[in-house]
């Protein structure tokens, strides 16, 4: 018999991936064995944290490692250790230690399962890490299910709330069926190529010309449906508002900022990345993603009463933004992207932080009549919500307005004018809504009368008593008012840190 020859493996690409996912399952085996003694909920979360920081750590020396050795491929070419993985994981972790962080305290007042909520967080948080350094289009769908089914569960896990076991059924049923198209697409590409390895497949079109390309169009169709359905795309959106109205406040702003982060890291991995070549041919569909994403997102946000529904239909908007990049489809466009959700993961953590502290205890209040008066009747809360917001909206000084700058440079380098154009013009509506939401806080509400104090309804924010900012929530909010305010007055850093994180593909400047 010939011996077996087994694929090289460097486990430093995946140390931080099992970092979190090995916290994960500690958290689970400590509630199994401690079941509910007192100090379970508290051991789970410092354990949350040392796995979370841990991998912080070991990406760190990724980043050194990559940048002084260069990148490489491991466990068969299925993995991929660049700047561009170890920057997307930099990302996510930060948006994870920030979720930890803000549902320390929310956890307890709402009466969650602790140990449970922590560990689908940590699950949900590795598989995001797999996505970004995923060189193989079977990993990259086995990290989509690693990082998808524990957000099924976390968004039903308010047992308290119907809108919580909606939203959770809701994005369990679509989030399968677009896995399902995504598997299809899959196995066209596979039919098409004769693999499914990213590397392999940029060399098969380096090679030769497929004369008859329908197959292949078709699978990189279906692939770019299914990534888009997790980015939160038009017209591959329609889980979002409900799913984040009805889940978990904090587990929202993490789907918000990590979920998009490692959707977006499949998406240029895979479409920009390995299928560069067939740039032609996929340009013009991420064209018209960018441009619905960034039109709907924008005009449907200016209906909603609901905040946490505006805030979904932003990330809409804000995918829109990040498709600018993708449309480019240049080194300076994917620089662009990344910087971009690096900008936003501060800038909706800092705004679903908020929104989790003056929800109440029960995570209700999220009508924009709940915020009239905040701005009285809790200053620090409102002044960070108004930042994050005039953020978002591209205010000059903040990470939004640089952020929505570079990818606007980047089609404009390129030659993309009308998608440039486009993104402009939804900016300027999109700036309608936050500044709603801040007049709202500033302008109304300011001078409640006894008799309206006396008839409001039990619960809103003119009957509470004074919100209590926990320390985990408090840091976190610190740390991304620090970073929105940095990115936006000394951006040269940051931006050089994305450029830094190319591709292991080389792609047109």
């Amino acid at each position: 018999m010939s011996e077996l020859t087994t694929p090289g493996i460097e486990w430093l690409a995946l140390l931080p991936i099992l970092a979190v996912a090995g916290a994960g399952i500690v958290i689970v085996l400590g509630r199994a064995l401690a079941k509910r003694a007192p100090g379970v909920y508290a051991a789970s979360l410092f354990t949350a944290f040392v796995g979370v920081v841990g991998a912080l750590v070991f990406t760190t020396y990724q980043w050194v490692q990559v940048r002084g050795d260069g990148a490489y491929l491991t466990f068969g070419r299925m993995v991929a250790l660049d700047g561009f993985a170890v920057y997307l994981s930099i990302v996510i972790l930060i948006a994870t230690l920030l979720a930890l962080m803000v549902s320390a305290g929310f956890v307890k007042r709402a009466q969650l399962e602790g140990p449970e909520y922590l560990a689908l967080l940590l699950f949900s948080s590795a598989g995001l890490l797999l996505m970004a350094t995923a060189n193989d289009l079977i990993v990259v769908f086995i990290a989509l299910e690693v990082l998808s089914i524990p957000l099924y569960v976390l968004a039903a896990l308010d047992p308290r709330r119907a809108e919580s076991q909606e939203a959770g059924l809701k994005y369990f049923l679509l989030g399968a069926f677009s896995s399902a198209i995504f598997l299809y697409g899959l196995a066209l590409v596979f039919g098409a190529v004769g693999s499914t390895n990213l590397t392999t497949i940029t060399e098969f079109f380096s090679n030769r010309v497929l004369l008859d390309n329908g197959v292949l169009l078709a699978g990189i169709g279906l692939l770019i449906v299914g990534l888009g359905f997790k980015s939160a795309a038009v017209p591959f959106h329609m889980w979002a508002p409900d799913v984040y109205e009805g889940a978990p406040s904090p587990v929202t702003g993490f789907m918000a900022a990590a979920v998009k982060a490692g959707a977006f890291a499949a998406f240029l991995r895979v479409i920009v990345g390995a299928f560069s070549l067939q740039r032609n041919d996929w340009r013009g569909i991420v064209w018209v993603l960018a441009v619905l994403s960034l039109a709907v997102g924008s005009i449907a946000a200016l209906t909603q009463s609901n905040v946490k529904r505006m805030l979904a239909y932003s990330s809409i908007s804000h995918a829109g933004y990040v498709l600018i990049g993708v449309y480019t489809a240049t080194a300076e466009g994917v620089a662009a992207a990344l910087f971009y959700l690096l900008a936003y993961t501060f800038m909706v953590t800092g705004a679903f932080t908020v929104i989790t502290l003056v929800s109440g205890p029960e995570d209700r209040l999220h009508s924009i009549d709940d915020y009239k008066g905040l701005a009285r009747r809790e200053p620090l809360l409102a002044g960070v919500l108004a930042l994050m917001l005039l953020a978002q909206a591209g205010v000059p000084l903040t990470a939004g307005f640089v952020a929505k700058l570079m990818v606007f440079e980047a089609a404009i380098d390129g030659e993309d004018y009308g998608i440039a154009i486009v993104g402009v013009i939804a900016a300027v509506i999109a700036a309608f809504f936050y500044l709603r939401v801040v007049v709202t806080m500033y302008m109304e509400g300011d001078e409640p009368d006894d008799e309206a104090s006396d008839s409001a309804p039990a619960g809103t924010l003119l009957t509470r008593t004074r919100t209590r900012i926990d320390v985990g929530a408090g840091l976190a909010l610190a740390i991304c008012v620090v970073a929105v305010l940095a990115i936006g007055i000394l951006p040269n850093e940051f931006f050089e840190f994305a450029r830094d994180a190319t591709l292991y593909f080389r792609l047109p400047t």
